[in-house]
């Protein structure tokens, strides 16, 4: 997971007392708050980012934790729940001038009234707010994108270690995610889980270079091969070998291509090419008898 910056999001820095990040919270809660932005559609994802980054930094042991730790840790430490537990608006609402109930977009919900989860105070907030997601880099082999797989992966929630098996279809180049929805952060308060994302990352394949969907192979003919032409035999990522053929006159690295030998498409049919690049061998050091022929051809004006 990315780090997240709390410091940043209130734009202050960590030397800053308790009250000035007080002050520099209410200001942007002034400015980001769903009913006092109701044209700015990034707004209340604004005002719970900034609300998370008060909640932390004005209580003394979150703090001191989240400066220990950092984001990471501090997120293995501390759920969402855990993060707004005493949390008070009460301040920053008698300034917004609201009383009862407002509700923001997307469900977000602000209850003035009696004893919410966030404390016993009679004017406070109560943010259904949505858990964060996970990412998950998971390692591959070609084979395994070539084929599909299943994986067991681990991972920590809530404080807790969790396992769970994955299948990964074929086609998942490096980059792609997979969505696991509601294995993420837990919602705080009613609000709904966050997501686990699984990205693959392929491992370095000796045999051949991955670009996308496409293979390429290095193959390597001798220069009386390449003037006379060849048949050479070529690996696939099926496990196969192709014959293919060699032209006469082939160039150092000509590259030849032989489509839908490359990986499967993740999604839809298809797969991608394999590229044999051919290079041309030039000996170090010729016999008597290879020198004498090659003059030999020299004098002929090849």
């Amino acid at each position: 997971m990315s780090e997240t910056d709390y410091y940043k999001i209130l734009g202050v820095n960590k030397n800053t007392t308790n009250a000035e990040i007080k002050k520099a919270y209410r200001k942007l809660a002034m400015k980001y708050h769903p009913d006092h932005a109701k044209d700015d559609k990034n707004a209340e994802a604004k005002f719970k980012k900034i609300s998370e980054a008060y909640a932390v930094l004005n209580d003394k042991e979150k703090r001191k934790q989240y400066d220990t730790f950092g984001s990471t840790g501090f997120r293995q430490k501390y759920s969402q729940e855990d993060i707004f537990r005493g949390f008070d608006f009460t301040d920053v609402l008698k300034e917004f001038g609201l009383g009862g109930r407002s509700r923001g977009r997307n469900g977000m919900k602000f209850s003035f009234g009696g004893e919410t989860p966030f404390g016993t105070h009679s004017r406070q907030c109560q943010a259904n707010i949505k858990g964060a997601d996970f990412i998950y880099e998971l390692p591959l082999t070609l084979q395994e994108v070539a084929t599909g797989t299943s994986k067991t992966v681990q991972f920590k929630r809530a404080g807790n270690t969790e396992k769970i098996t994955v299948k990964i279809p074929k086609g998942m180049v490096t980059g792609k995610k997979l969505r696991l929805a509601g294995k993420g952060e837990p919602g705080a308060y009613g609000g709904p889980p966050g997501d686990l994302y699984i990205r693959t990352k392929v491992y370095h394949d000796p045999a051949f270079t991955v670009k996308k969907y496409d293979l390429y192979a290095n193959a390597e003919i001798k220069i009386s091969e390449a003037i006379l032409g060849t048949s050479i035999s070529v690996p696939t990522i099926a496990q196969k070998k192709l014959s293919v053929k060699i032209p006469s006159g082939t160039k150092h690295k000509t590259m030849m291509r032989l489509p839908n030998h490359g990986l499967p498409h993740m999604k839809g049919k298809g797969k991608g090419d394999l590229y044999i690049i051919v290079s041309v061998i030039m000996p170090n050091k010729l016999t008597k008898k290879q020198k004498n022929l090659i003059e030999e051809l020299a004098d002929t004006g090849l």
